[in-house]
């Protein structure tokens, strides 16, 4: 999904990290990015990772999952704000993503789908908070849809295509070299948007009555 940089403070060790992960799952995924690596990315001493997430590299990737989540979420609700049509808001956030992955030279995918396809059943915290962001965004995006007048049910399951038609497309488009299949799958979720809001009614006014 989209994501901004994770607004991270570099004066804290604790933040560095977490960013240095953000950025090896956009990139090289939870597999292929070594502690060494990440404590030299976020110019960290040598066991100070143990410090801040005793429990290693997955409790620190479960910070970075956390982190990109509220990216996220937080990107999106800044959009609504600046967009009264939620559609409008939407295809700001879409285009957001392919202009950053374009620009990344489709290096830089999702951090959440890249640990998400890596995790294993063994893999138990990462997919919780997996689970745990995904239905965080959905909500969000439940909130917007329901509170624009679509109906709670149809809200919610816009939401799950939403976040599922557009997480394959980013794959999809990554490999591609090419955002041709996340413009083409964002065009048909703001299609179906845009159909399924309430059509905003006029107040005719009876000139007989005034």
């Amino acid at each position: 999904m989209a994501t901004n940089s994770v607004n991270i403070n570099p004066a804290s060790t604790r933040e560095r990290l977490i960013a240095a992960m953000v950025d090896a799952l956009r990139t090289k995924g939870f597999h292929g990015v070594g502690l060494t690596e990440l404590l030299l990315a976020a110019q960290a001493p040598k066991g100070v990772l143990y410090h801040h997430f005793p429990g290693g590299k997955s409790e620190l990737a479960v910070a970075a999952i956390d982190a990109v989540v509220s990216d996220i979420t937080t990107g999106l609700g800044k959009l609504l704000q600046r967009h009264a049509d939620p559609a409008s808001a939407l295809e700001a956030w879409m285009a957001f993503a392919q202009n950053k992955l374009a620009g990344s030279g489709f290096e830089q995918g999702c951090p959440l789908a890249a640990i998400a396809l890596e995790s294993t059943p063994e893999d138990g915290a990462i997919r919780a908070a997996l689970a745990n962001g995904f239905a965080a965004i959905r909500a969000t995006l439940l909130q917007t849809l329901h509170s624009a007048g679509i109906e709670a049910d149809r809200a919610r399951n816009l939401s799950a295509l939403i976040v599922s038609a557009y997480e394959g497309a980013l794959v999809q488009a990554r490999v591609a070299g090419s955002v041709e299949a996340m413009s083409d799958t964002a065009a048909a979720l703001l299609d179906l948007v845009r159909m399924t809001l309430p059509k905003k009614t006029s107040l005719t006014v009876n000139p007989e009555s005034l």
